[in-house]
């Protein structure tokens, strides 16, 4: 039976927290999937224009990358914060955060204008992103999962993952409109600008949405566990520091799970733009037609692997998704080779179902290893420090193996290792699913982990 902290709330204020944190992730990630996209269509030319065309690229990912980069610091920044001061005042602030840099970018000069301070403003904006990204994630899924339903965690903390394929689908769809009403010369002119512009009103939305919404009730109970715990002992440990004491298994584990998951994305996603139209023939407008259905799909089938978590567990779930992808590479690569829309269609549609398999659990997963004053910090720290090695270089890498091989072969092993070392990480870490995520820590350690009985690392009934 739920202790009272984790009864399910009513279905009503359940589904308003799940919209916010759902319509928070969905802009935020669309601002960050729109600066990839432009990345590979556009910014080569507007901002590194001496470049041959495919270095141009190699350098317009480098600053895609170095978003990638300030995501650990966010997520150092806003867990700590977030572990001391709560999920929605910092949710609040990553999204100003993305949505002012993404609308900015879209006022930036080109290199035409400026010069060398177009990519040296683009780069600064896009760390200003990244550093906001960091902090949206893990402050989204625990607003989710501290309010909600613990037999159906898996299911509803599912939801603000979503905001992926919809911030993809929604940055996908904008920019396959522009590219089919304008030519070629006007989009790169002044087209491109339009779906950073229109991140200013999708902020406003979602603000007036997320400022509607409660504290999570567990935080609370925990603050308040914790202030009169700090009256009797006068100190608190930071949150960084006792989950790098108490949690650094879990840190790890949560870093090899988004190997896989992070790298397969970005290759399926982003560097297919750049794959199909350089390699295969493929024009901009069919590969982008490809992606937007492909990440609808998308959309749909993380909701039912959540669910099908609750039923079998996270780890399970999580190993379908890992194994399958690695399987996959081959096939998709080879699809995407002949040409034909239905087979780059297939060859993307199956690759995001199987990435679903790993993305869907990933935030109850996460939230279920770390205590919940520990929680934003840990859940943020694993999933952001590995995107530097995974995520990041990801587009990078492949458009570097592509142009020194000629071939998407070494491309395909490099998605196969990273599935290889996630299902070690999976395979090592225990199952989650049945974690009380208002569990105290133990009498007289105000920093330490969660108690449950009989061991803090072992499953038990909710």
């Amino acid at each position: 039976m739920s202790s009272p902290a984790t009864a399910p709330p009513a279905p009503n204020n359940l589904k308003r927290i799940v919209a916010a944190s759902l319509i928070g992730t969905t802009i935020e990630w669309y601002d960050f999937f729109l600066y990839g996209s432009a990345a590979a269509l556009v910014f080569n030319k507007l901002f590194f224009p001496d470049s041959d065309p495919l270095v141009g690229t190699l350098l317009s990912f480098l600053t895609y990358a170095v978003g990638f980069a300030a995501r650990p610091l966010g997520a150092l920044v806003f867990g700590h914060y977030g572990d001391r001061l709560g999920r929605k005042k910092l949710l609040v602030l990553s999204l100003l955060m993305m949505g002012g840099a993404t609308f900015a970018i879209g006022l930036l000069p080109t290199h035409a204008t400026i010069g060398s301070a177009a990519p040296v403003l683009l780069t600064v904006l896009r760390l200003v992103q990244g550093f906001a990204l960091g902090g949206e994630w893990g402050g989204a899924v625990l607003l989710v999962s501290e309010h909600g339903d613990a037999r159906r965690r898996g299911f509803w903390a599912s939801w603000p993952q979503t905001g992926a394929p919809a911030g993809q689908l929604l940055a996908t769809g904008v920019l396959s409109l522009l590219t089919a009403v304008l030519s070629d010369s006007a989009f790169g002119a002044w087209g491109w600008r339009i779906p950073f512009l229109l991140s200013g009103v999708l902020v406003i939305v979602g603000l007036w949405i997320r400022l509607s919404v409660d504290e999570s009730p567990v935080f609370k109970q925990a603050l308040e566990r914790a202030e009169a715990r700090k009256a009797d002992a006068g100190t608190e440990r930071m949150p960084v520091v006792a989950v790098l004491r108490h949690h650094w298994r879990d840190v790890l584990v949560a870093m090899g799970a988004r190997m896989a998951e992070n790298i397969s994305y970005y290759v399926i996603t982003a560097f297919i733009l750049v794959y199909a139209t350089t390699s295969a023939g493929v024009s901009k407008q069919t590969a982008l037609n490809a992606v937007l259905v492909a990440s609808a799909i998308h959309f749909a089938v993380i909701p039912a692997w959540g669910a099908l978590s609750d039923r079998l567990g996270r780890r399970p779930v999580y190993l379908i998704g890992a194994v399958g992808v690695g399987l996959w590479m081959f096939p998709f690569f080879a699809l995407i080779d002949t040409g034909g829309f239905g087979s780059l269609l297939l060859a993307v549609t199956v690759g995001l179902v199987l990435h679903g398999a790993m993305y869907a659990p990933q935030a109850a997963f996460f939230s279920e290893m770390f205590a919940t004053r520990m929680r934003y910090s840990g859940a943020s720290i694993g999933a952001q420090f590995a995107s530097v090695a995974a995520g990041a270089p990801a587009p990078l890498i492949a458009t570097a193996l592509l142009a020194d091989h000629g071939s998407s072969t070494p491309i395909a092993l490099y998605v196969i290792a990273a599935s290889l070392l996630t299902v070690v990480a999976v395979a090592a870490a225990k199952e989650t699913r049945h974690r009380d995520l208002a569990d105290v820590a133990p009498s007289g350690d105000p920093g330490g982990p969660v108690e449950a009985a009989p061991a803090s690392r072992d499953a038990r009934p909710v």
